[in-house]
């Protein structure tokens, strides 16, 4: 089992960077592709990015390609997301999600076990 745990969320500017975290608890991070996911209010909860359990194949839906970037720290048991030149757009809770499977997936019910979230929001 996996539980995931998010950080580094907080109010920026358009422009700005952040870096989200996302540490989770158990021995078998390794063995499970991880993706973030993001819920803007009032909307649905949709697909941000994913990462395989190796590292090696990575998604991302089109309005953060070039912007952000997933990655993952096995020694670690983290997970990142990287986003840079961010737009007022890009404002919502932002979860990330360990799948049950070991290859990346764009799908939000390929993913168990969720964390609570960290709201990101970037103002004009």
């Amino acid at each position: 089992q996996v539980q995931p745990v998010e950080s580094g969320g907080g109010l920026v500017q358009a422009g700005d960077s952040l870096r989200l975290s996302c540490a989770a608890s158990g021995r078998t991070f390794s063995l499970y592709a991880m993706g973030w996911f993001r819920q803007a209010p009032g909307k649905e909860r949709d697909f941000v990015a994913a990462i395989s359990a190796s590292g090696s194949t990575l998604y991302a839906t089109d309005s953060v390609k070039g912007r952000f970037t997933i990655s993952r720290d096995n020694a670690k048991n983290t997970v990142y997301l990287q986003m840079n030149s961010l737009i007022p757009e890009d404002t919502a809770d932002y979860y990330c999600a360990a799948s049950t499977y070991r290859d990346a997936s764009r799908t939000a019910s390929e993913y168990r076990y969720w964390g609570q979230g960290t709201q990101v929001t970037v103002s004009s």
